[in-house]
C-alpha cells in the first residue's frame, strides 16, 4: 500500500469519480490513476468502486469504510510534516485563513497587520470564499483557520469559537424619507426597494427571518457579496441598503446615513473554526489569539481535546 494510492482514493471521491480530473489534480496520467486503484483493490482483495464498464459510479460499502481511514491517515501524514516544521522552522511557513469578504475587509486587517509584524517570514494566504466553500476548505485540509458568520458552528468536525458580535445597519442616501421615521420599522422599509447581501452571506438568513416574523415582505431588487458594492448602489439612489454595521464609516461614507436599526434585526456572531485533528503551528494559535484575546492556545487545544474525546466515546 502506497500513499499515492491513498491520495488517489481521496481525490477520486472529491472529483466526482472523474479520473481525468483526478489525474490533473495529482499531476499524473489517467492510466496511472486507474492502475493504482486496480493494484490497491488487488492487494486488498475487494472492489472499492462500483463500476459500469470502465466508468466509476461511486464507492462500494468497503470503499466507504476505507475512505474514512484514508482521510485520517492522510491528515496525520500532513500533521507529521507540520510537526517537523514547527520545531525545525518555528517562525517560517504558511498560514491559510479562509474567510468571507466582509471579514477580510472589515474585521481582519488589524489582526493581520499585527500578525505580520510578529511573523514576517510566515506567508499568510487569505482565501476569500463563501461560507460553504470555507467549510470545504477546512474539511479538505486546504485551510488552517476559517472565519465566517454562517455555517462554521454547524459542522461536527470543527471546533468553533465566537470571534465578535455584530448587527446589521440600514443605510440610505442623505435626505431619504426613512431618516424621519423614528423608530424605524421593517414595515416602513417595505415601501422602498432594498439592496443587501446574497442568500447565505453575512447574516442574510437573520434578515429574512426578521422580515418574515414581522409579516413584512421586502422588495429586494439587488443583492451582492460585498458591502462596498451595496453602498455604491445605495449612494446612486437605487435602494435602501442593509449591511453589516462595521462596514459603515461615517467619514468615508459621507454621502450615506446610517439609521438606528439595531432593534430590527437579531445579533450575529462571527466565528473562528479549525478542523479537529488538523495540527496547528504555533503561529496559527497566535493568529487566533490576536482575533480574540481569550482564545489562548491552551483554551483552543483544550476544546479540541474535549471534542476528540467526545468523538471517541
Amino acid at each position: 500500500m502506497k500513499f499515492q494510492q491513498l491520495r488517489i482514493i481521496r481525490e477520486t471521491v472529491r472529483r466526482g469519480f472523474n479520473l481525468t480530473e483526478v489525474a490533473g489534480a495529482l499531476f499524473t496520467s489517467q492510466s496511472g490513476v486507474s492502475k493504482h486503484i486496480k493494484d490497491l483493490e488487488d492487494e486488498l482483495g475487494i472492489e472499492l468502486f462500483a463500476r459500469k464498464g470502465k466508468r466509476l459510479l461511486g464507492l462500494t460499502e468497503p470503499g466507504q469504510e476505507l475512505l474514512v481511514m484514508v482521510e485520517r491517515m492522510l491528515l496525520e501524514a500532513a500533521n507529521i510534516k507540520r510537526l517537523g516544521d514547527q520545531y525545525s522552522q518555528r517562525d517560517v511557513g504558511q498560514l491559510t485563513v479562509a474567510t468571507t469578504h466582509t471579514q477580510a475587509r472589515y474585521a481582519l486587517p488589524a489582526v493581520i497587520t499585527e500578525f505580520k509584524r510578529a511573523y514576517p517570514k510566515v506567508h499568510l494566504k487569505l482565501h476569500q470564499a463563501s461560507p460553504g466553500e470555507i467549510v470545504k476548505l477546512l474539511l479538505d485540509g486546504e485551510a488552517d483557520i476559517g472565519v465566517a458568520t454562517e455555517a462554521l458552528a454547524d459542522v461536527p468536525a470543527f471546533a468553533s469559537f465566537p470571534f465578535y458580535r455584530w448587527h446589521h445597519s440600514v443605510i440610505v442616501p442623505s435626505g431619504h424619507p426613512l431618516e424621519d421615521v423614528r423608530p424605524l420599522t421593517l414595515e416602513a422599509m417595505t415601501d422602498y426597494p432594498v439592496i443587501t447581501y446574497h442568500e447565505g452571506f453575512t447574516g442574510r438568513t437573520h434578515l429574512d427571518k426578521a422580515f418574515a416574523a414581522a409579516g413584512a415582505v421586502p422588495d429586494i431588487v439587488m443583492s451582492a457579496l460585498d458591502a462596498d458594492v451595496i453602498k455604491t448602489y445605495v449612494g446612486l439612489g437605487l435602494g435602501v441598503g442593509i449591511v453589516a454595521s462595521m462596514a459603515v464609516d461615517p467619514a468615508r461614507d459621507s454621502d450615506l446615513r446610517q439609521l438606528d436599526s439595531a432593534h430590527l434585526f437579531p445579533e450575529n456572531v462571527a466565528r473562528i473554526a479549525v478542523r479537529r485533528g488538523h495540527y496547528l503551528r504555533r503561529y496559527a494559535y497566535r493568529f487566533i489569539e490576536l482575533c480574540a484575546a481569550e482564545l489562548t492556545e491552551a483554551k483552543v487545544t483544550q476544546a479540541l481535546r474535549k471534542d476528540a474525546e467526545a468523538e471517541t466515546f
